[in-house]
C-alpha cells in the first residue's frame, strides 16, 4: 500500500522521513493531487540502473533495426574500421 501525506506535513519532516523505507517511497499531495515523492538513495541508484539499462537496449534496437535494413558488415570490416580509427587517434594524440 503507497505511503500518501499531504505536503503541509513536511513542518514535521521528521515523521514522513521515519516513513520512508527502501522500495517504498512517500508521495506527497499538493490539493490533493500527487506532486513529489520522498525515496531512500538506494531506490535512486537503482533507478538510474534501470534507466541505463533501457537506454542501451533501445540504442541496441536501433543498431540491430538498421543492420536488418542497411545489410550487416563483415566482421573484417568492422576491425578494419576500429583499427583504422585507433591509428588516427594515436597519431593526433602524438602517442
Amino acid at each position: 500500500m503507497p505511503k500518501i501525506a499531504p505536503i503541509s506535513d513536511l513542518r514535521n519532516y521528521g515523521q514522513i522521513l521515519d516513513k520512508v523505507e527502501e522500495g517504498q517511497p512517500v508521495y506527497l499531495t499538493k490539493n490533493g493531487r500527487g506532486q513529489y515523492s520522498i525515496h531512500c538513495i538506494e531506490d535512486d541508484e537503482i533507478f538510474e540502473k534501470a534507466r541505463a539499462m533501457v537506454k542501451l537496449m533501445g540504442e541496441l534496437n536501433e543498431g540491430f533495426a538498421s543492420g536488418e535494413e542497411s545489410g550487416w558488415i563483415s566482421d573484417a570490416d568492422v576491425e578494419k574500421h576500429f583499427k583504422e580509427k585507433y591509428k588516427r587517434a594515436k597519431n593526433n594524440n602524438g602517442i
